[in-house]
């Protein structure tokens, strides 16, 4: 009888070898770490939309850019323009991920600026989704 293989990262059977730190920071110190690679692409992404184009040292081209995005002049095509770029980066810096869904909305009034992006990881069939909430 046949059964199927579950793709796993390799790093992730090293048990208790940290891959990265999770973002946001809320750990009892200073932050937590994570152990399974999964969780650090959750965590890369977080990075990614919380990060300027130009902020990041010697790759000025990485980032999301939804800071400054908060405060721009809303119009009729802003959020679509918001998404193409957004979708765009992603395709550069995270290769590994495909785009399943990813929605952007906002309140001009309130100066409010919403990211959801639903994805998999490309070979592994791991799902997840990530919610940005810029006020």
């Amino acid at each position: 009888m046949a059964f199927r293989i579950e793709n796993k990262f390799p790093i992730d059977t090293k048990a208790r070898q940290a891959i990265g730190v999770s973002l946001p920071f809320s750990g009892q110190g200073v932050f937590n770490s994570t152990y399974i690679t999964a969780d650090q692409i959750k965590s890369n992404l977080y990075n990614f939309f919380n990060t300027e184009p130009g902020e990041r040292y010697m790759n000025t081209t990485f980032g999301g850019g939804l800071r400054s995005k908060v405060f721009e002049q809303v119009s009729t095509g802003t959020f679509e323009n918001i998404k193409i770029q957004l979708q765009a980066q992603l395709n550069l810096y995270f290769p590994n991920i495909q785009v399943n869904t990813l929605d952007v909305y906002g309140n001009e009034d309130l100066n409010i600026l919403k990211v959801i992006l639903s994805y998999q990881i490309v070979n592994f069939g791991i799902e997840d989704t990530l919610e940005i909430l810029l006020q």
